[in-house]
């Protein structure tokens, strides 16, 4: 199938097959709002409910001290609750 043909959602779900990407990588490599990308991301999940994969979730991390158990594993916490730093990484996203 030609890839202008693909739909958006159906390219990202290619792409998080090949290897892990941050919602920001997404959104920079598909030329979308990183909201957006996540909309995409959480559609692709839900579309991966009847198959034999299923989308895994690097939770955010704060950089500062290590602090990863932040109740929304998708979107990026605007703080640490820990530390307060505001270093925090972005969750990442693979379909396996």
């Amino acid at each position: 199938m030609r890839e202008a043909s693909r739909t958006t959602r159906e390219r990202i779900a290619d792409r998080l097959r090949e290897t892990p990407m941050e919602a920001g990588a997404l959104a920079n490599e598909f030329d979308i709002r990183t909201s957006v990308a996540l909309d995409h991301v959480d559609h692709v999940a839900q579309s991966l409910e009847s198959a034999d994969e299923q989308l895994l979730v690097s939770p955010p991390t704060c950089q500062d001290c290590g602090f990863e158990e932040f109740d929304d594993l998708i979107n990026r916490p605007s703080r640490c609750p820990e530390c307060k730093s505001e270093s925090i990484s972005e969750p990442a996203f693979t379909i396996e």
